[in-house]
């Protein structure tokens, strides 16, 4: 079992690794590589896209380099999981919307957006620890989050999924 992480000379790639050896090596999940190359992504058997950086910047890189079709013959063709982080995550939507309007992976219909708070005192970038708000229980991803679980975050932009559905969790930043 290989789980990819992609390496597209940006994100947070050593805490990413070092987070995902450890897995690996606790429950016993294979081996884990960090690669650009897109013939490795197309065939791992778990895909991680850590992120760092601005929307269009970072898929301009992946698809230069061959990744962002592999990441779409792996989990579209192959339907193998995949685990974005940060902009990772964001990438998976129809497109962002910061700098420009940019076309995302659209596996997740909805947009990037500024962070726009309701009040003024509000700082972005949000840097900080949020509640988070569970909708989902049913889900893997979230079913084993405590009812008062939080999250750390270090954003300007934010995820608008269309489909009220798809979102496992929800937190609030002054709208």
């Amino acid at each position: 079992m290989l789980t990819a992480i992609i390496d597209y000379e940006s994100g947070n790639l050593h805490s990413a690794e070092k987070a995902f050896q450890r897995m690996a090596a606790e429950v016993g999940a294979g081996s884990v590589v960090v690669t650009a190359n897109p013939e490795v992504i197309a065939g791992a058997d778990r895909i991680v896209l850590p992120g760092d950086g601005a929307f269009p910047a970072c898929a301009a890189a992946l698809r230069a380099s061959g990744a962002f079709a592999a990441m779409v013959e792996a989990v579209e063709v192959k339907a193998r999981p995949f685990l974005g982080i940060c902009v990772g995550m964001q990438l998976m939507a129809t497109r962002g919307r910061e700098h420009e309007v940019c076309p995302g992976l659209n596996w997740i219909a909805g947009e990037v957006v500024a962070l726009s708070p309701d009040d003024p005192h509000l700082k972005v970038p949000h840097m900080g620890w949020n509640e988070l708000t569970v909708l989902a229980r049913d889900h893997p991803v979230v079913a084993d989050l405590a009812a008062d679980a939080h999250a750390y975050f270090v954003h300007s932009y934010a995820f608008r999924a269309e489909d009220p559905d798809t979102v496992l969790a929800t937190t609030a930043y002054g709208g």
